[in-house]
């Protein structure tokens, strides 16, 4: 039977509660910086959070004093005077990103230094490769979309930051429902046991590991190893560690204390042809075009 308009008007509409809403990105950065980095400050009318990706870095925010290391993740509220430096003779790579929001929830964030989770993490690599869908990178301010943007992106980079900063609200709320004990000391287990096998990747960059040596060396079946790392890196384990390599390239490169052949040599890579093939099969340059857009990203810093 057909219901008449006024029967469909009867239907309650419940608007549903925005808790955190971002309407606009100002800038979004991922910088590889050198080892001896110094950033002199600013401070701006908008939000503004900092991650650091790899390395240690020393944050100034008005007058507190923060040591960041991998995994940490700082937000300056608007007209905070910041600034901050690399440390320890290490070159840092910080995911820098500044956003407007009005939504009275964002009052939860100030003065916040927080350590990322696993899924924070891969959070916001969302957001920075969805970035990458939307604007032409490297990033650059204003943010300029690409002609080829994939549909949907910045909506996405809405939903993730939205997402991300949520769930960070969730953590600090004191009475945040926790996971049965049961429950979460197996994905405690999982995490360390992941962990460890990420540190002995990291460990062991001077030579490429089997997923069978791996397996023997954790005491682990390689199906179970492969499901575990995935679910708590987002990445293989043969993946992470030909990424992890470059990775220590690239941070070799910029810190210039090994020339193109002894990095090869001491990444374990069998001649310096493999290494550059490997290195621009991660980064879609090699590694002497690396080294020049990093010498010229120093020098325009200057």
């Amino acid at each position: 039977m057909e219901q008449t308009q006024t029967e469909q008007d009867d239907y309650y509409r419940t608007r549903l509660t925005q808790t955190i809403a971002i309407e606009q990105m100002i800038t979004m950065f991922y910088f590889e910086f050198g080892r001896d980095y110094v950033f002199s400050g600013e401070s701006h009318n908008f939000w503004e959070l900092l991650y650091v990706d790899r390395g240690v870095i020393e944050v100034m925010a008005d007058d507190e004093r923060h040591l960041l290391t991998q995994g940490m993740m700082i937000f300056h509220k608007p007209n905070e005077y910041h600034k901050f430096n690399a440390v320890g003779g290490k070159a840092p790579n910080v995911i820098v990103m500044t956003f407007e929001c009005e939504s009275e929830a964002i009052t939860g964030f100030r003065d916040l230094v927080i350590q990322l989770e696993d899924e924070e993490r891969n959070m916001l690599a969302n957001i920075v490769r969805e970035g990458m869908n939307a604007f032409e990178f490297p990033f650059r301010h204003p943010l300029k979309r690409r002609e080829d943007a994939k549909l949907g992106s910045e909506q996405l980079i809405k939903c993730y930051l939205e997402t991300l900063l949520l769930r960070l609200l969730r953590r600090q709320a004191v009475h945040a429902r926790k996971p049965s004990l049961s429950s979460a000391a197996k994905e405690r287990a999982s995490d360390e046991l992941a962990r460890h096998i990420v540190k002995y990747l990291d460990d062991h960059l001077d030579r490429e590991l089997s997923l069978d040596e791996i397996s023997r060396m954790f005491m682990i079946g390689k199906t179970r190893l492969k499901e575990l790392f995935k679910q708590a890196t987002g990445h293989t384990v043969m993946a992470y560690a030909a990424n992890a390599r470059v990775e220590r390239a690239k941070l070799m490169i910029r810190e210039r204390t090994d020339n193109m052949t002894e990095i090869a040599e001491k990444l374990g890579f069998s001649s310096i042809h493999y290494f550059s093939k490997a290195f621009k099969k991660q980064t879609n340059m090699t590694p002497t075009e690396y080294a020049r857009t990093v010498k010229a990203r120093l020098s325009s810093a200057e």
